[in-house]
Formats: C-alpha cells, structure tokens, sequence
C-alpha cells in the first residue's frame, strides 16, 4: 500500500508551514478589517486547523481509494461535500467559544460565501495534489514491480542456461568409464574421480554468477583432462593468456560449453589429431576470449547461427549485457574461430 503524503517528511514540513502561512494570512486580513485581536486569532486558528484536517481527511482517504479518469466528478463531489461540513463544523466550534450575543456572529454570517469559496478552493486544491502525488507513487510502484519481475525472470533464465550440462557430455564419459573398467581399470577409477570433481566443481560455480578468468581457466582443466581420457591422443589443447587477463571477470560456466562445442566440431569429423587453441587477453575495457578448432568443410556440416550449442551462450551474455554482438564465429580457411567478448563492468551495475 501507498504510503500517506505527510510521511514524506519534506512534504509534512511543507503542508506545516503552508497552513502557518495561511493562518497569518487571515489574521492580518481581518485586523486589517477593524476585528478585534481574539476573534480575528480565534477565527483564523479554528478555521483553518478544520480546513486542514479536512484537507488531510481527503488526501489519506485517496491512499485507500484513487479515482480513475473516468471518475474524475468524484473529486469535485467530495470537495463540495467536505467544503460543506467544513462550514457547519467551524461555525459549531465558534458558536462554543464566543459568548451568546456576540456581535462577530454577524461578521462571520455575512462572510459565508467568501468563507465557503476560499475552503473549497483549498480543499479542491489539495485533492488535486493527492491524486497528482498517489498517481505518481502508484505508477513508481507499478514500474518498480515491472523491473523486479524482469530481474526475477533474467536470473531464472540465468540459472536455467547454467544448469544445462551437456546430455551428451555425462553420458560418453560414463560410457568412456563403462569401457576402460575392464581395459584399463586405474584410468578409469581417475576418470571417474574427474568426473566427481567436475560435477562438483559445477554445482558450486551454479551460486556464482562471476568468476575470474583464472578461476574459469581451472575449472576448464578439468574438463579437458576428462576429455583427453575419452579422445586420448587424439586431442591437444593449447592455452594462452596475459597475466593481465587472469584477473578479469567473466560470467562462471561460460568457457566450458565454447570449448566442448570446438572440440565436438573439431573432433567428431576426423580420426587424426586435433589442436583445440584458446587465447585470454584484455582489450581495451573488454576480456577477449578466442577459441579455434580445425575445421573440414567436405566433412563437417553447414553452420547455423552462430554454430553448434553456442546460442544459447549468445542468450545469457546477451541477458546480462543486452547486447547481441558478444559472440561471434568465422572460418579462416581450415580454421573455426569462436570469439567472445565480456564487457568488464563494475559489479553492481551487472545485471
């Protein structure tokens, strides 16, 4: 629920001095017409301490219920209605506090429609502020909800595109481990246990959504190393960075699924050996990465996009820095080149 308007306090202050002011106001107005100091006090402090109860009435009641545009007479009608009440309580209250006979009665009949003119003004003006002010406050808080859910549902999606392991990729290595339990039983006790370290290593890194490059590079590692267990020989890896580059940020699991797509690439099409290349380096305000695999157009099939599992690579870093040109894939004669770019920005501005 919207909070009431006097709980802003630079607004409580200013409805404060504006009704002192106001008070001031009449009281020298009619000294000025010759009424004497207590009725000219006593009438400027009764009417307008009611005026201003009665203007607060409206504007808390406006927190419960803020008419549409189509609604819009309902302000008119209550300002009439409260203006009205206005004017038989403060003539009740006068009516107590001056003697019976007193003469500032007749002041105070003859003036009622200056009186009632001046209090619907007021009170009109200050349902017209309400309604500006709730309006507003409404629409603050609608955006607000709008941009929570949006968070809400990117972090989700996030969460969604970090969880997605490959199928394929758990079962060739339990398959691979199936294999070598009876061919080579040691290597594939280690297979398994880098296997563990890997699911483990993802379900940790599944809470952090920013790791350093160096952090990411080990974590890569180890999933090479299962890798070379299942492609032996065949597979060889290089990696080069700048001791500049380690330190840089990049989104946690973003390296492992580029790497596994080159390799799938690179491998599945061909019996001999394969060089899987990736280079780290800081360019400008940018952490570049580049990963390139062998590449056999008689063999291997037509690219779509920006190639096999890398969409939904562009989909996360484009949740995170709205941005579509972050990734993207060439060939250079045998070569296919994967680049990916991450913006290095402050933390807190990350989404």
């Amino acid at each position: 629920m919207t909070n009431s308007i006097l709980s802003d306090k630079r607004l409580r202050l200013f409805f404060v001095a504006w009704w002192f002011v106001w008070i001031l106001l009449q009281y020298i107005m009619l000294r000025q017409l010759d009424v004497n100091e207590f009725h000219a006090i006593t009438d400027s402090l009764v009417g307008n301490i009611l005026l201003a109860l009665c203007s607060f009435f409206i504007s808390n009641n406006m927190k419960y219920y803020l008419p549409r545009k189509e609604k819009y007479w309902y302000i008119l009608v209550v300002s009439l209605m409260v203006s009205f009440l206005w004017m038989l309580a403060q003539h009740a209250v006068l009516w107590v506090l001056f003697k019976e006979g007193d003469s500032y009665f007749s002041v105070i009949h003859n003036s009622w429609g200056i009186r009632f003119g001046a209090g619907f003004l007021l009170i009109s003006s200050m349902s017209m502020f309400s309604l500006l002010w709730y309006s507003q406050q409404e629409q603050k808080q609608a955006a607000s909800r709008e941009t929570e859910t949006e968070r809400l549902s990117k972090e989700a999606e996030l969460f969604k595109l970090r969880q997605q392991l490959q199928p394929h990729f758990l079962f060739n290595s339990l398959n691979s481990i199936s294999a070598l339990t009876s061919s080579d039983p040691e290597k594939a006790r280690h297979m398994i246990q880098q296997l563990s370290d890997f699911l483990r290593g993802t379900l940790r890194k599944n809470e952090q959504q920013w790791n350093t490059l160096e952090e990411e590079l080990n974590y890569l590692r180890l999933y090479l190393d299962i890798e070379k267990v299942r492609f032996g020989h065949r597979l060889k890896t290089e990696i080069i960075y700048s001791d500049e580059a380690l330190t840089l940020k990049i989104p946690a699991l973003l390296l492992q699924p580029v790497v596994e797509n080159a390799i799938k690439f690179g491998l599945y099409d061909t019996t001999g050996e394969v060089l899987i290349k990736l280079e780290a380096k800081k360019e400008f305000n940018y952490l570049k990465v580049m990963v390139q695999n062998p590449f056999d157009p008689e063999t291997s099939q037509p690219l779509k996009g920006t190639g096999f599992g890398l969409s939904s690579i562009q989909r996360r870093l484009f949740l995170l820095f709205a941005r579509h040109d972050l990734i993207s894939t060439k060939k250079d004669e045998d070569l296919f080149i994967t680049m990916v770019l991450i913006p290095q920005v402050p933390v807190n501005e990350k989404i």
